[in-house]
């Protein structure tokens, strides 16, 4: 119903995670939005979106295997028959830049699955390969993007995704509304191979989120502003809210520390509108299952 209508994002977790892995990390955040962005008619809450917030965490279709994770059995204690409940979006092949990414594919018909099944979506939150993935979903849905993906295969690129596209009887269309928002974690930019020009060339319109950890280890600054300098935003502000911002951490995902929630927050509300009104300031102490997690 309308009336109960939800703010919905699609959470995508990152290489070797899975959806409810990255739900039991990502707990403190949701509980933080929940209380941001409640149902009507709490204070606070969003006009068009009187039904509160919903958090959707898909798995990702590709099982890996031990030898598809670094460092996963660096003592030699791991049974070459153990079967790690871990996941990807894609797997990067390649010793060395520009990589290509097998499998791709079939992640973003898992999104599209879920799309169908529990869409549409408003906004995407991802982390890290996550991340990443909430870049190239934000510019599948774009208007004009299946134009450049064609113009694009002509000079090596990928054919846009079979899965994004749906008949609607007199014509083919993309497969939802374009996202109103996207925030990456950690996230970063495609290899510059041909293949995934289009997903940047031009530059992604939806508005997105970048939080980086100045000691992050896993992904280099520079792939993760590959990512930044692909959108139209980039590095800017818009409406008082900065685009890029960075936490003193590392490869992780900051969803309970008051200062990353709020910027989290005020970005939501300054790209789907609501009042700007900060419900986190009355937040009471931490309980230890709120706090955040490692990754």
């Amino acid at each position: 119903m309308t009336s109960q209508r939800k703010l919905k994002i699609l959470m995508l977790h990152g290489y070797t995670q899975s959806g409810p892995l990255f739900h039991a990390k990502t707990r403190a955040l949701e509980k933080n939005l929940d209380k941001a962005f409640p149902a009507a008619p709490k204070p606070g809450h969003l006009p068009s979106y009187p039904g509160g917030v919903e958090l959707v965490y898909p798995t990702a279709p590709l099982k890996l295997s031990i030898s598809d994770i670094p460092g996963y059995d660096v003592d030699g204690s791991k049974s070459e028959n153990e079967d790690p409940e871990a996941y990807a979006w894609w797997r990067r092949k390649g010793d060395g830049e520009p990589f290509t990414y097998e499998g791709l594919e079939q992640g973003f018909e898992r999104i599209a699955e879920v799309i169908r099944e529990k869409g549409p979506f408003d906004g995407a939150i991802g982390f890290s390969q996550g991340g990443a993935a909430a870049g190239m979903f934000a510019s599948l849905l774009e208007e004009g993007r299946r134009d450049a993906f064609e113009k694009q295969q002509s000079q090596g690129g990928m054919r846009y995704p079979e899965s994004f596209e749906q008949d609607t009887g007199f014509m083919t269309d993309v497969i939802q509304q374009p996202l109103k928002f996207a925030v990456s974690y950690s996230g970063f930019g495609a290899a510059p191979n041909e293949l995934y020009t289009a997903f940047y060339e031009p530059k992604i319109k939806t508005p997105m989120l970048h939080f980086l950890g100045s000691v992050d280890t896993v992904v280099e600054e520079a792939r993760s502003l590959r990512l930044v300098d692909a959108c139209v935003t980039g590095r800017g502000v818009e409406g008082g809210v900065a685009r890029v911002v960075y936490h003193p951490g590392g490869h992780f995902l900051p969803s309970s520390q008051k200062q990353y929630v709020a910027a989290l927050v005020a970005f939501i509300r300054e790209v789907v509108g609501g009042p700007p009104e900060d419900s986190l300031e009355n937040k009471k102490e931490e309980k230890a299952e709120d706090m955040d997690m490692p990754f």
